[in-house]
């Protein structure tokens, strides 16, 4: 590893500073992926700036009904709320399918997110709930929905000296709930072969009033399938209506053939797991399934 400048600035205006005078600088949030692609040789900044000291960039705040996660924040930490587990537990679910216990306790859902893998387990269910990042840069803060910011395999489209603050979770609606699963190879530790996330709302009749649907490793970036999400609208999640959801994601579905998966079993897989996640989430919502 090429000898590299260690800053742990105190304030967000003093990250601003240091990651802009450094094209070839990183920030640090837990580290998993950046400390890995280092050691491989893949990355060589000429800086780290670590955020951990900054007030507010760990932990989870209450905004209203809403919440914040601080860009540090570890994934195991997000267990111990129990308002966020109860709000979101999809998403307190997916973000501790991360790695093993050990990279759970530094990686966090800002370096998921900014990672920009297409598998990040994370991202789809962030995505399904309508998370938006708060972004600090040279111009002030400013707010992009999750699925914005992957522009491709291990690229953002963050613009330079800019990195991800917060992560900001809209209240839980009522009647709402939401799931994530994936496929993988292995019982744990490994990287999703497909994910889905599903967020939707049920009324007091157990009808759909509204739905997101977003899918991971089906395509370079997280897809959020819009005509998933209308398909359960204004159903019951009937037969039909589960089975236009599924037809509609593997519509949108194109997976790469490698050792890990075939095209056809991904798609496949992609409208499998979206249906099952659903029922999950409208169990969770309150329908008698």
């Amino acid at each position: 590893m090429s000898s590299t400048v260690y800053h742990a600035p105190g304030t967000v205006e003093d990250a601003v500073a240091l990651l802009s005078a450094d094209p070839t600088a990183r920030p640090l949030g837990g580290g998993t992926d950046l400390i890995v692609q280092m050691r491989s040789g893949r990355l060589s900044p000429g800086a780290i700036v670590d955020l951990k000291r900054i007030e507010g960039m760990s932990g989870v705040r209450r905004l209203g009904d809403a919440f914040a996660i601080g860009a540090a924040t570890p994934c195991t930490a997000l267990k111990a709320d129990a308002a966020l587990v109860a709000a979101w537990p999809g998403v307190v679910e997916a973000a501790n399918l991360i790695g093993s216990v050990q990279v759970r306790n530094r990686a966090t859902m800002a370096g998921n997110v900014c990672n920009a893998s297409p598998a990040a387990d994370s991202v789809p269910a962030l995505v399904a709930a309508g998370a938006v990042c708060v972004i600090a840069g040279p111009q002030g803060l400013r707010e992009m929905p999750v699925e914005a910011v992957p522009a491709a395999p291990g690229k953002t489209a963050l613009a330079p000296g800019e990195f991800v603050v917060e992560i900001r979770l809209p209240p839980k609606p009522a009647g709402g709930g939401d799931a994530y699963l994936r496929s993988i190879p292995r019982t744990e530790m490994d990287i999703a072969v497909v994910g889905a996330g599903v967020s939707l709302v049920l009324d007091g009749e157990g009808t759909c009033t509204s739905a997101r649907v977003a899918m991971g490793a089906v395509g370079p970036t997280v897809v959020l399938v819009e005509e998933a999400g209308a398909a359960l609208v204004g159903t019951r999640l009937e037969d039909d209506a589960l089975a236009a959801l599924s037809q509609a994601v593997q519509a949108a579905s194109n997976p790469i053939d490698d050792k890990r998966g075939s095209v056809s079993y991904r798609k496949a897989m992609a409208g499998v797991l979206a249906r099952r996640a659903a029922l999950i989430a409208a169990r969770r919502a309150g329908e008698k399934a």
